[in-house]
């Protein structure tokens, strides 16, 4: 009896997370708050802009954009992964195609994949603007993408030899 309700309290303990993930969308409201406030602030100067900086603040943007469905992939796969199974849509078409399939090892592929990704933008930025930027920076920026890319690499090629044979048969 003591072990069936220990395991039911475990079991309930689950939702604890909800509120981290309800509290990822507050986190994705900022995001949008802070792109369209870049994006009116563009407008308000684009006349002036030189066409480096234009293309510094687009990269921005971009960031803010890959952050913000990084935001969403984690905290609607995390959800109907670890807590419960999200039943929101009305219609087929307005279903997400990828939920329901990440399962926890796809999910940090994903997230890594993400910020592969968002390190790319950041060093591209750092390469627009490699006049002002110290050499020294440049090559710790440098060091940390890589570092960035041989962990996704790594984590993907170690997740298909523990995973993949258990992915297949599902």
């Amino acid at each position: 009896m003591t072990e069936r309700l220990i395991e039911r309290l475990l079991y309930a303990s689950r939702w604890l997370l909800a509120p981290l993930y309800l509290g990822l969308s507050l986190a994705l409201a900022a995001l949008c708050i802070k792109f369209f406030q870049e994006a009116f602030h563009v407008f308000e100067v684009i006349l002036e802009l030189p066409e480096d900086k234009l293309v510094l603040t687009v990269l921005s943007l971009i960031d803010l954009a890959l952050v913000s469905s990084l935001i969403v992939m984690v905290m609607l796969s995390g959800y109907e992964n670890f807590v419960s199974r999200i039943e929101v849509a009305t219609e087929e078409s307005e279903k997400l195609g990828w939920l329901g399939k990440l399962d926890a090892g796809t999910l940090k592929l994903k997230v890594a994949a993400s910020i592969v990704a968002i390190s790319s933008i950041h060093l591209l930025k750092v390469f627009m603007d490699a006049a002002t930027v110290p050499n020294d920076k440049i090559m710790w920026y440098v060091l940390l993408h890589l570092t960035f890319v041989i962990s996704a690499v790594l984590l993907a090629v170690l997740d298909r030899l523990a995973f993949a044979s258990h992915r297949s048969e599902h």
